[in-house]
């Protein structure tokens, strides 16, 4: 089998999004699959620092639709410009970052070019002459598989975390323009970008997060999580329960609901392993679980484990951490 990948990535302000970089890990596999050729698609103005980015990659070509057109975004301008591309180069494969930005256009473009689209896709395996894609449905609660049937283009939007990375193979991939149609030019005025709740915390730019879950017994008994986040330098967060019952901010909450996402370490302290929570950090690259039930989910996808109570193995590793620093 033999096609063509496209990749759409995300910028803003010249640098990719983190995931972008998972969206080429996802779109060169799938190429790799197929038998297919992957390149990569950026808009923008002023975008070369995104572009020589995206070229660091295995990749067969780095597309660039550079215009002041496309200085902000905008679903009309998007559309128009990736339209036209797809209308007179027929990729079959389209995969773009689960982004708010994605959600906000896709349907529309799908529409236009006639595309079926796979939304939140977590992976996909092959099936006799095709493949199987995963997806959750009903807020993650449970997973669906599902097919492309038919033949044309078929969009794939791949969750935050479900593909690593930095398991993107690196090379160096030839840069080209991709026009930028008339019609793409902004019916509007843009005057300006703000960002909605400028103070809350990020937690998908973190590293390392120590999470606590209902287990924790009240926000008066943090002060154990409290020492190791201080001491490994990482944030705190929570599941919802956690949230709902005041004893941390709510920019704080991981899952179905709250944020997505992959730091390097997680820790999920007094955690039970419920899937609307892990659907917002099981891509982290290990998992450190700790938990009094020897049979808590949370323990199915834990590269480490710990059976105890956290007010008693917190301070553990706490001074175990210190220690081994000198």
């Amino acid at each position: 089998m033999s096609g063509r990948v496209w990749i759409v990535l995300q910028q803003r302000e010249g640098q990719l999004h983190r995931m972008s970089r998972e969206a080429i890990a996802a779109g060169q596999r799938l190429a790799a699959e197929l038998g297919a050729s992957a390149e990569a698609v950026v808009l923008g103005a002023g975008i070369g620092s995104a572009a020589q980015a995206a070229a660091g990659h295995a990749l067969t070509r780095v597309r660039v639709a550079d215009a002041e057109a496309l200085s902000h975004y905008t679903p009309g301008a998007y559309v128009e410009t990736l339209a036209a591309a797809m209308a007179a180069e027929s990729p079959d494969w389209v995969v773009f970052p689960h982004t708010y930005q994605t959600v906000d256009y896709l349907a529309r473009l799908a529409q236009r070019v006639g595309a079926t689209v796979i939304p939140e896709a977590t992976g996909f395996v092959r099936d006799g002459d095709g493949l199987l894609f995963r997806r959750p449905i009903l807020g993650g609660k449970l997973e669906a598989k599902v097919r492309v049937k038919g033949e044309g283009t078929a969009f794939v939007s791949v969750q935050s975390g479900a593909f690593q990375a930095d398991s993107a193979t690196t090379g160096s991939a030839p840069i080209e323009a991709l026009p930028v149609p008339a019609a793409a030019v902004p019916d509007r005025e843009i005057l300006g970008v703000e960002t909605v709740a400028g103070e809350k915390l990020d937690l998908t730019k973190v590293d390392v997060i120590v999470a606590v879950g209902r287990g924790v017994g009240g926000a008066d008994k943090m002060a154990p999580v409290e020492e190791l986040a201080k001491t490994l330098g990482a944030e705190i967060a929570a599941s919802r329960p956690v949230i709902d019952n005041g004893w941390l901010p709510r920019d704080r909450q991981i899952g179905s609901s709250g944020q997505t996402v992959t730091p390097r370490l997680y820790i999920a302290a007094g955690i039970s392993g419920a899937i609307q929570h892990t659907v917002g950090m099981k891509g982290s690259q290990v998992i450190v679980a700790i938990n009094k039930d020897p049979g808590a989910p949370i323990f199915n996808i834990a590269r480490y484990g710990i059976v105890g109570d956290l007010h008693e193995v917190l301070p553990a590793i706490t001074k175990a951490i210190r220690e081994g620093r000198g």
